[in-house]
């Protein structure tokens, strides 16, 4: 590692769909931040421009000791369909699987609705005669002549990447094994990804569509990461570059392509783990956190201080067999559109502006209303400081698009403002109660961080809508993804489906199995680097009750015979908490899991000393004419949070400005900064932290 002042900077920079955030940290805790806009043609260009921004900002590119990344160019590649050419090939009579899906329909009554998009077209589906029975035996064999004549047509086809799929071949993966080794001897230029190797779990539709996800996406990301590693060695950054999953742990960029359909929910995984970090400094286990940036709302529930992790995801209708953390994601963003349909009724979103052309008030050329411009209408936004990239906010713009859907609604201009961001709300407090009360969670009982560009913009009027105690936005709020980058550690994961009722007294195999798992992982992250004082492994176990469709989660107690033979007790525990009863009957293990974590690096900004001072006449900058809720329209007080001193009390109502966000505070709210320098925002009859 270099040495010097400035050696051993953490850089973490994720990039969304309007806004690449960047954060780096010294190891005394020095932080510098900056906010790029994002590049959708070629993302790896904001990457850089943000890496530039900071090296301006003194950050010694050269002595930076790791790189920490959140993307989401597979995300945007899954949604859009824009994927790489794949040929699957499947046991004979089983290549229309990802046609036949689950045999349901998304909306039961809709009998007009589309069909979802196919991952590979049918003619590029090739059949491959051989078969094994449920249990891995061999039915039918596969012969070397066989092998030949699907290689023949693999190649054939000019495939990007290629996709084998067997039936049963989590049992054993004897046939594709041999006929993916066939084919990268033939082809070995072309990425092939196997089934058994990503996805060793049951349910033939999830596993197919997992192992085409990944094939599709491994071209894209695999040249998108080697065009951001040199990028970036061109400015002199050659150390470690570390990819968010969507586990919430982040693997080096050179395997991160192998298995690319762990980065599908790269992005909103990183503001999590910020949550989960944050709340770990404050002794808060119940946390909603709130990441609303320009195009998204990404909303997650946080209990007993751990994110929810999902073992099934979805990406734009299509099933991910990956370790996921339970992100809710809705198109409500500051870029979202507002419109009225032909009913005459107002909508916003779920399209948004994005990055290009953005809002109009980016005067990019912009011209749909959209929730930014809808606050600069209501004068919440604009005449302060300048935005992100030095961004300046052009108002006669957004009054001229929003004054478009005033006419519509036959409003002024400033009521019809309101009216769009009534509707955002709705959005956003329908997704916080989906994570919560149609959970059996009261929201009262959870603390909301609230970050992103446009999170704290809508802090004062969550604290009011969900009642909590209180709503904290955390320091450099737009960036908060950013920084929550550097709190993950590394992560690998395993599973194996093995379908067998549990006998506790034949336990021996299930125990080897979560040995060898759990050294196999572990010896992965010594491998990355990670020293074995830093290395945790957990495992857990999908069960059921036998004769159930669906598997309930529980962590094994170790991974000894012993550990394992508790498995009954705590799977009656997780179905009592999670249905209100238990069964009498047998239980069945379906998937077996480990996962391994190696703690990185970490820096963070020391504490500032609290003022004995509230009063924060040093940071009121001027007052400006805004509409607020509760409050009507008056001279409201905007404040420079730069200039905020931790102990500075403000009472609503107030505006709070910063490079990357404005916070909003209401009528009856008050805000403190606390020794970290993050708002707390309490009503001003609730005691503050």
């Amino acid at each position: 590692m270099a040495s010097g002042p400035g050696a051993g900077w953490l850089i973490a920079i994720d990039t969304g769909g309007t806004f690449t955030d960047a954060v780096a940290i010294s190891p005394r805790g020095d932080l510098r931040v900056t906010k790029v806009p994002s590049t959708p043609d070629d993302p790896a260009r904001a990457l850089a421009h943000a890496v530039e921004e900071l090296a301006e900002q003194g950050v010694a590119l050269g002595d930076v000791q790791l790189l920490f990344h959140g993307t989401t160019v597979a995300t945007n590649a899954a949604i859009t369909g824009q994927l790489a050419e794949v040929v699957l090939v499947a046991t004979a009579g089983y290549r229309d699987v990802l046609a036949y899906r689950t045999g349901g329909r998304p909306e039961l009554y809709d009998l007009q609705q589309p069909r979802p998009r196919e991952l590979v077209r049918r003619h590029r589906r090739l059949e491959v005669h051989e078969r094994l029975a449920w249990n891995g035996d061999v039915v039918t064999a596969l012969t070397d002549e066989e092998i030949e004549r699907v290689v023949d047509e693999v190649a054939s086809h000019q495939p990007e990447a290629i996709a084998v799929c067997l039936l049963f071949s989590y049992m054993n993966d004897v046939h594709e094994q041999r006929l993916a080794q066939a084919l990268r001897d033939r082809i070995p230029d072309v990425p092939v990804t196997v089934s058994s190797e990503i996805a060793r779990e049951f349910r033939e539709y999830p596993r197919t569509a997992t192992t085409v996800l990944n094939a599709g996406l491994r071209p894209l990301v695999g040249s998108y990461l080697i065009r951001a590693k040199q990028l970036l060695a061109d400015r002199g950054m050659t150390r470690p570059f570390m990819v968010m999953q969507s586990n919430g742990g982040s693997v080096p960029a050179e395997r991160a392509d192998a298995e690319a359909h762990r980065l599908l929910l790269s992005g909103p995984t990183a503001g999590v783990a910020g949550t989960v970090a944050l709340g770990a400094r404050y002794g808060l286990n119940q946390l909603i956190s709130l990441d609303m940036g320009g195009t998204s709302l990404d909303v997650c529930l946080i209990r007993d201080g751990q994110p929810p992790v999902t073992t099934l995801e979805e990406v734009d209708c299509h099933p991910i067999l990956a370790p996921s953390v339970d992100v809710v994601t809705v198109g409500a963003g500051g870029g979202s559109i507002a419109s009225v349909d032909v009913t005459g009724r107002l909508r916003v979103g779920p399209h948004s502006a994005g990055a290009v052309p953005g809002p109009a008030a980016y005067g990019r050329g912009g011209k749909d209303a959209t929730l930014t411009d809808a606050h600069v209408v209501t004068g919440v936004l604009g005449g302060g400081l300048p935005l992100a990239g030095r961004l300046e906010l052009d108002a006669d713009a957004s009054r001229e698009a929003v004054g478009r859907i005033a006419d519509r609604l036959q409003l002024d201009v400033e009521a019809a403002g309101e009216g769009i961001i009534a509707v955002a709300m709705a959005h956003v407090v329908r997704a916080l109660r989906g994570v919560s009360v149609q959970r059996g969670i009261d929201p009262r009982e959870c603390t909301v961080v609230a970050f992103g560009g446009a999170g704290p913009l809508h802090a004062g009027r969550l604290l009011d809508e969900l009642e909590v105690d209180a709503v904290i936005v955390p320091r450099h709020p737009g960036l908060f993804s950013a920084a929550g980058l550097v709190a993950a550690d590394l992560r690998v994961d395993d599973s194996q489906t093995v379908l067998r009722v549990l006998d506790p007294a034949h336990t021996d195999d299930l125990a080897e199995w979560y040995r060898a798992a759990a050294q196999r992982l572990h010896d992965q992250l010594r491998a990355d680097g990670v020293p074995e004082d830093r290395i945790r492994v957990v495992g857990s176990a999908d069960c059921r009750y036998l004769g159930q469709g669906y598997e309930l989660n529980v962590p094994v107690r170790g991974f000894e015979p012993d550990a394992l033979a508790g498995l009954h007790q705590d799977f009656g525990h997780a179905h009592h908490r999670t249905y209100g009863h238990v069964a009498d009957e047998p239980l069945e293990l379906v998937t077996l899991r480990v996962s391994a974590f190696g703690a990185l690096p970490r820096a963070d900004a020391p504490p500032s000393p609290v003022t004995a001072a509230t009063h924060t006449p040093r940071a009121l900058r001027h007052r400006r004419r805004a509409t607020l809720p509760g409050g009507g329209t008056g001279e409201i007080p905007v404040y420079d949070r730069d200039l905020l001193a931790a102990g500075n009390v403000l009472a609503g109502p107030a505006i709070i400005e910063e490079m990357d966000s404005t916070t909003v505070l209401l009528a009856g709210q008050s805000a403190r900064v606390d020794e970290h320098e993050a708002i707390w925002i309490t009503r001003q009859e609730a005691p503050t932290r």
